[in-house]
């Protein structure tokens, strides 16, 4: 006689439970969604004590309620009109920033492999200097160069300097080591450039430039809010489409390739707009310091992530740059470009990075 049959349990498969909306579907990941919550808060407090700063003291609950469409006349004016331009660059550009260097983190899979530090950022700085610096050489049609072509003049200088760095570093595929290093030292060289092009402008332009270079959101309007807001409306969701190669892309090239990804194809579209929103950003504000680095790695240690996310990532370097804005205003006596605060906060982080990363080589 036969033994009856046993009735299994259906075999349950490990894994994070996934949120369908119709044919699209997505992972949930609650320290994503906890994480992310905490930057925008932070981000919300910074941007109403940024904006409630000035000769005319505004509080936190007034600002909120007035960018909410609240508050007389006069409140709307200082927050929507005068104040609020500033906070809202920062933020966009700190955004931009960080979302850029958590694409070229994943891809070069070197955490040191951030736009201001291998070179895209400094080829962005060189093309604004010069159209800055060769402005008032032209007359109108150089005050029209400098007004209107500086974001596009970032950008040209940023994808140029960006696709050099990508082909000295190709050796049969793209190294993470060997990406960081040929940056560092195109890096160097647009540095160079632009001290150059401050040494042979004329006074008030070399000023202007040097302010600029040192990242400051001082006298920021809606004209600069709205180049780097449409660059992140559409590089942004392009790059969350191409996000889903980015797990594969931490493997080795063969490996990746084994999966059916197009590595050179979906590794230069993602460098393309990288690329795209840190010239950006940087044509807004100028080189912000270290955002593009930071912001990645501290989103990655929070949510627990094997790479930089890209959503956790650009809210962090809003946060970031708008919460350091409101230190260079009201803590050291004088206001202070954003860009050195920046610096002071990072540089640290990088050193550590370098020690660490130096221990697993080592290792």
């Amino acid at each position: 006689m036969a033994a009856p049959a046993i009735s299994l349990p259906p075999a349950r498969l490990p894994g994070r439970p996934a949120l369908r909306l119709g044919p699209f579907s997505i992972v949930w990941r609650p320290r994503v969604f906890l994480f992310g919550l905490l930057g925008l808060a932070v981000l919300v407090l910074g941007v109403a004590l940024n904006v409630g700063i000035g000769e005319v003291q505004i509080s936190v609950p007034d600002v909120l309620v007035t960018l909410f469409g609240g508050g007389d006349p006069g409140q709307r004016f200082i927050v929507m009109g005068l104040r609020l331009p500033r906070s809202l660059t920062g933020a966009l550009v700190g955004a931009a920033l960080a979302a850029s260097g958590a694409i070229t983190q994943a891809i070069a899979r070197n955490p040191l492999a951030s736009p201001d530090v291998i070179g895209f950022t400094a080829g962005a700085s060189a093309a604004a200097v010069f159209v800055i610096v060769a402005g008032s050489g032209f007359g109108a049609v150089g005050f029209t160069a400098s007004a209107v072509g500086l974001p596009i003049a970032a950008l040209v200088g940023g994808l140029i300097s960006a696709l050099s760095i990508y082909g000295l570093a190709w050796r049969k595929g793209v190294q993470g080591f060997r990406l960081v290093l040929v940056g560092i030292g195109i890096n160097a060289m647009l540095i160079a450039i632009v001290q150059w092009l401050l040494v042979v402008a004329q006074v008030t332009d070399a000023a202007r430039a040097y302010t600029w270079i040192n990242g400051s959101l001082n006298g920021r309007g809606w004209e600069h809010v709205v180049p780097v807001g449409v660059a992140l409306v559409l590089l942004v969701p392009a790059a969350l489409v191409l996000a889903h190669v980015l797990g594969a892309l931490q493997l080795s090239d063969d490996s990746a390739r084994g999966l059916g990804i197009r590595v050179d194809k979906e590794r230069t579209l993602l460098l393309l707009t990288a690329v795209g929103l840190c010239s950006v950003a940087t044509a807004s504000a100028g080189p912000l310091a270290f955002v593009a680095l930071v912001a990645p790695q501290i989103a990655q240690r929070a949510v627990g992530a094997s790479r930089p996310p890209i959503t956790v990532s650009l809210i962090f370097g809003a946060a970031l740059t708008v919460v350091a804005d409101l230190l260079a205003r009201t803590a050291f006596g004088t206001e202070l470009p954003v860009g050195i605060v920046t610096a002071v906060l990072g540089a640290p982080y990088l050193l550590y990075l370098i020690a660490r990363h130096g221990r697993k080589v080592r290792a």
